[in-house]
């Protein structure tokens, strides 16, 4: 059987590997390349080495602006969402009635896309700000705080089943023989539950990073960066660079390097970190 496997490895790993280098590889590497030239379209590109990256951060003072945004709203949501969903799960394995229909309904949110949501969220924010006096766009406040309610409205019933799954996965004996040892249930929680989830945790926190720090569409749609740029964050930063200013193409090439490799550092260690707490079941 073995065999089989490598003798044909090759013929069944090529077309994934092709379509992979087409619409992944090629395209980044290109992009990269890009981001060291002037150009409005690949063919006509001119080489003027770090300028671009230069622009990015002396000639953008709304590209810091939007990476500190998106840092401030990153970790918020990253914890919010994670202790949103790690809670939903420890009651949702408890056995109690209506299990299932819960968990489906908390899961929903996710299957719905963020250009919509950031809408429905831009409806409800203002009709509970509308009374007051002001809305969604009025203060940055309002904007910031309106897309942690949508990312966790959105993902916290997507992580909640990965955290229950780990939760499941726990052996009975070890809350068993904690109990017989005279274990609280905070004590259960915190020496037994979270070192075992970990995985959970490690996968959870790692979706919940990438998914805010890269978060485009929903910021898009609920503000759009206002009130004055205030609420832009990275994606939405770089895709007006590239398609909003003539001759800065190359500038948004450049921050969208930036913004991998800072991403990917981010993204690496926290699952270095995270992993390396992991316990054996």
């Amino acid at each position: 059987m073995q065999q089989a496997l490598k003798k044909y490895f090759a013929f069944f790993v090529l077309p994934t590997l092709t379509a992979f280098c087409i619409s992944f590889v090629i395209p980044f590497v290109s992009g990269a390349a890009l981001s060291f030239t002037e150009f409005t379209t690949v063919t006509n590109a001119r080489f003027v080495g770090l300028s671009n990256y230069a622009k990015a951060f002396s000639e953008s003072a709304e590209f810091l602006n939007s990476l500190w945004f998106t840092i401030k709203f990153t970790v918020v949501s990253v914890i919010a969402v994670n202790a949103i969903a790690f809670l939903l799960a420890l009651l949702l394995t408890r056995g109690i009635k209506g299990t299932n229909l819960f968990r489906t309904v908390f899961f929903m949110p996710n299957l719905i896309g963020g250009i919509v949501l950031g809408y429905i969220w831009q409806l409800i924010i203002n009709g509970v700000l509308y009374p007051r006096g002001v809305t969604l766009l009025a203060d940055a406040k309002y904007g910031f705080w309106g897309m942690v309610v949508l990312m966790n409205w959105q993902m916290a019933g997507y992580m909640m089943i990965i955290y229950i799954a780990g939760i499941q996965n726990i052996s009975g004996e070890l809350t068993e023989a904690a109990s017989i040892d005279g274990a609280t249930p905070f004590q259960t929680l915190w020496k037994i539950t979270v070192p075992m989830v970990m995985p959970s945790i490690t996968i959870c926190t790692f979706l919940t990073l990438t998914n805010s720090f890269k978060m485009f569409d929903q910021n898009l749609a609920l503000t759009g960066g206002a009130p004055s740029e205030q609420t832009t964050m990275l994606a939405l930063n770089i895709y007006k660079t590239f398609y909003g200013r003539t001759g800065y193409e190359g500038v948004g090439q450049a921050k969208a390097v930036i913004f991998f490799l800072l991403l990917a550092a981010v993204a690496l260690s926290q699952l270095w970190l995270t992993r390396s707490r992991e316990v054996e079941s």
